[in-house]
């Protein structure tokens, strides 16, 4: 399929699995893709491995696919310029909110949840479970919107959005939750904004 880039965020557009592998799909290949100084990242097709009837049973409601001229470089003062002084303190100074205190903990409404800081899709609705940690749970991010790094201390995992670096957590492995990952990325609250698919 061509180079897909990291992560665009300029836009987010949704759009039903037969609209990508009817329309958007066969206008993809090799030779136009480098074409146009916007590539398109699509969170189907290629990325992470997945095919499109893959991804047709991972995102049953629809395909996240996104174009944008790549990652979200600013200053310390263009971000202080555009988030709230607590999304700066947790977004760019990898800070914590306290337990319980956050919107989407128990908060279950289908939809997206994006980075606060830059638009980017992280998470589906459908992955969100109820941890009882006191911090939104997914068990899942979706493909490619998410890095992974391990603390200097080695014992956690912090994880960022991969198109601004914007810290979202900690991912826990193997802590007997039933979801099929057995993975529980804790977010802030703080770090997520949420929208309808409609």
């Amino acid at each position: 399929m061509g180079k897909i880039t990291a992560f665009a965020v300029s836009r987010t557009l949704f759009v039903k699995p037969t609209f990508l592998s009817r329309f958007l799909l066969p206008q993809i290949n090799n030779n136009n893709i480098n074409k146009h100084s916007s590539y398109i990242s699509i969170l189907a097709g290629r990325v992470s491995g997945l095919t499109v009837n893959q991804s047709r049973r991972s995102f049953r409601s629809g395909i996240v696919a996104m174009a944008g001229d790549g990652p979200v470089n600013k200053s310390v003062e263009e971000w202080r310029a555009v988030l709230s002084p607590e999304q700066f303190r947790i977004l760019r100074l990898k800070g914590t909110e306290r337990p319980g205190t956050g919107k989407y903990d128990k908060f279950y409404e289908e939809g997206v949840y994006e980075c606060a800081g830059c638009g980017t899709p992280l998470y589906k609705s459908t992955t969100k479970f109820n941890s009882g940690c006191g911090w939104p749970a997914f068990y899942e991010g979706l493909p490619g919107a998410i890095n992974r790094t391990s603390d200097p201390d080695g014992r956690r995992i912090e994880i960022t959005c991969a198109a601004c670096g914007g810290h979202l957590g900690h991912v826990f492995k193997g802590e007997g939750f039933r979801t099929p990952t057995d993975e529980r990325h804790c977010v802030n609250s703080v770090s997520l904004k949420f929208t309808t698919e409609n």
